[in-house]
């Protein structure tokens, strides 16, 4: 059987060969009937995957363009229309669309159609080359502007750059990579293609490669605004928001009115903690601004919901949908303070722009995951497991998330950071007692332990900080790879890992003698921190397996988190979390404090005295009063912390424990 779904398999690559040939010599005929058995094949195929499923696209789109070119109009407007049902981000069945509407006269929906497509392939040349006209006979002036600024910037790129461009956006990054390094062989540090690998990279998520290409870039090309302006966003979203803000004031002493810049800017100065100066710069480009921009709305709403003001970050993100209706993230935005609840209307308008024909993948997630919460708000459960069903789904789609590979990661850690390497390696690194690092997994409590802690004199509250995540991901960049590579490399080095770390997160702190950083999946990275700086405190945040797994699974991350998309790589990564901390427990015994959230919510003063033992700090009365501690947060609980503890969430998975198999065989005694 595995023989024969082979040889179909092969079929189906023959077929589109055969069509795409068909196609270009203008047997359109015959196209259109190689690319309707392909599609029967693939329908009658017992495999059903993404190489399959990316098959079918292809293989539609070419069917739909014989039948356009044959003069089928209303073959080919069905056939589109089954392609953007299995793939709206389908860029090219978008510009079909445009060439479709342009054959019956419909100039209008040709303009959205062809707009819609080089949004989501903005190297589509051929749709910016029918746009301008369209524009210009539409009277839409700004828009008729950047499509030929577009324009002549893709005709003057090297056709190669070009190509990759094109297949970076249709998501085919392997081979945009090849054809871009190819290129780079023989035309050493050009600018747009040092750029376009770097944004490969970052799509890959290969970031430290993409930062060193852009630091690299703007090094050679300081002239080159859109590699720097491209540094800035990787910067924020790498956590090093100080050197983010330095290169986004560069941009802004050459344009000092440059919108984007500013908004650049103000993002870094969020993460820096600067944010009613991040506040101010929004507001300033909105005011200036001759358009609504719903973008910089939600972002205004973030700042807003940082420094504590909910009531003006909730009138935000109410004026982000209001002007673009579609806009997934403001909704959810709203869902995500945890207190907000929508009005009828505004369930509604949510429900009919989750049927709006075309909606983007990325905006129909964010509706569905905020329908689900306006749902289990109004107690209508199973509605809501299905509202977060559907989001789930379609964030798991495009996930890369691999148990193989996360247990291998695990083993990893175990086979190379054992008891005798700790005894090798003892007090090597910097001896620095300052940082509290608090692990475990998202929605486990780790915010309120990081709240009140940083409610005590002696410590500061910092941010999610990506320092040790990005130390491994340069290690992993080594011959032998991480972490197998820390076995190898001269002791000195740890303390200067150490050390640089210590640098690198001054500017996070205000001058208290401790200071956190809270990102969970540094359970990971143990052993490295303990090389590193053998005196940091480590605090796993634990709480129950399944009230943290079903609320990871309601969560809708803004990036990252993939194994939460899907309720069996929940329990996997949850169990393989468990097991690498038992791991540590073991070589490491006393260096890793376990605090339990239910513990917390029982019993706030014990388990709060037992935390500042361990960090050996003294007791603080503030440290109970929590809420009252005025600071920056910017993760899912923040509104939640900023109330005296409660215990309405500790059960709220029961809801919906019919829906809940996977975790209920997981983690309930046998």
């Amino acid at each position: 059987m595995a023989e024969n779904v082979s040889e179909q398999s092969s079929k189906n690559h023959i077929k589109i060969d055969d069509v795409k040939r068909a196609l270009q010599s203008g047997d359109t005929d015959n196209a259109i009937s190689l690319a309707k058995q392909a599609l029967d094949n693939l329908e009658n195929s017992l495999e059903n995957t993404q190489e399959n499923t990316q098959e079918k696209v292809e293989t539609l789109y070419i069917l739909a363009v014989a039948q356009r070119t044959k003069g089928l109009i209303g073959e080919a407007v069905e056939t589109v229309k089954t392609l953007i049902a299995i793939d709206p981000n389908q860029a090219r069945a978008h510009q079909e669309n445009g060439y479709l509407s342009l054959s019956t006269g419909n100039k209008p929906s040709a303009a959205t159609a062809f707009a819609r497509a080089t949004r989501l392939n903005p190297a589509l040349l051929s749709s910016w080359q029918k746009l301008a006209p369209l524009y210009g006979e539409l009277n839409h002036g700004e828009a008729l502007k950047f499509a030929t600024q577009r324009i002549e910037y893709l005709t003057q790129l090297p056709v190669e750059i070009r190509g990759a461009q094109d297949l970076m956006y249709e998501g085919k990054l392997g081979i945009a990579d090849k054809v871009c390094r190819r290129f780079l062989q023989t035309h050493k540090h050009h600018a747009e293609a040092m750029l376009l690998l770097a944004e490969i990279g970052i799509r890959l998520k290969l970031y430290h490669e993409a930062e060193f290409l852009l630091e690299s870039c703007v090094e050679i090309h300081p002239s080159y605004e859109a590699a720097r302006a491209e540094f800035v966003q990787l910067l924020s979203k790498l956590g090093k928001f100080s050197q983010a803000k330095q290169q986004a004031e560069i941009l802004l002493n050459e344009h000092p009115d440059n919108h984007q810049y500013l908004a650049a800017k103000a993002s870094a100065m969020v993460g820096v903690g600067e944010v009613e100066q991040a506040i101010s710069h929004y507001q300033q480009v909105i005011n200036d601004a001759r358009k609504e921009l719903p973008g910089i709305q939600l972002l205004l709403g973030h700042a807003y919901k940082a420094n504590g003001n909910i009531e003006q970050a909730i009138a935000a993100y109410q004026q982000a949908y209001k002007i673009r209706a579609d806009f997934g993230d403001a909704y959810w935005s709203l869902a995500n303070t945890k207190t907000y609840r929508f009005t009828d209307n505004e369930l509604n308008l949510m429900k009919a722009q989750l049927d709006t024909v075309g909606i983007e993948q990325d905006d129909k997630a964010h509706l569905e995951f905020a329908l689900a919460k306006a749902y289990e708000d109004r107690k209508q459960f199973n509605t809501a497991f299905s509202y977060y069903q559907n989001g789930n789904t379609l964030k798991n789609q495009r996930s890369h998330y691999s148990q193989t590979k996360l247990s291998e990661q695990i083993e990893a850690q175990k086979s190379v950071f054992t008891a005798d390497f700790f005894k090798a390696h003892k007090d090597l690194g910097d001896q620095t007692p300052d940082p509290i690092f608090i692990v475990g997994l998202p929605r486990a409590g780790s915010t309120l332990l990081e709240q009140i802690l940083a409610s005590h004199s002696q410590v500061d509250g910092t941010m999610e900080l990506h320092n040790v995540m990005g130390l491994a991901a340069r290690l992993s960049g080594s011959k032998s790879g991480y972490p197998q590579v820390v076995t190898e490399i001269d002791h000195e080095y740890f303390a200067r890992f150490g050390k640089q770390f210590i640098d690198d997160t001054q500017c996070y702190r205000q001058g208290a003698a401790f200071f956190i950083d809270k990102m969970p999946n540094n359970f990971m990275h143990i052993g490295l921190i303990k090389t590193m700086l053998p005196n940091a405190k480590i605090i796993d945040a634990r709480r129950e397996p399944i009230a943290c797994c079903f609320s990871g699974y309601k969560q809708l991350f803004a990036e990252g988190q993939e194994f939460s998309y899907d309720l069996d790589n929940l329990v996997h990564y949850y169990q393989s979390y468990q097991s690498l901390m038992t791991h540590w427990d073991t070589v490491l015994p006393g260096f890793v404090l376990k605090v339990q959230h239910e513990d917390v919510i029982d019993d706030l003063e014990t388990q709060v005295r037992r935390i500042l033992d361990f960090c050996q700090l003294p007791f603080e009365s503030s440290c109970l009063h929590f809420y009252k501690t005025q600071r920056t947060i910017k993760t899912p609980s923040s509104e939640q912390v900023r109330q005296p503890i409660n215990s309405d969430a500790r059960e709220q998975w029961k809801n919906f424990e019919t829906h809940l198999t996977p975790l209920m065989h997981a983690f309930t005694a046998k």
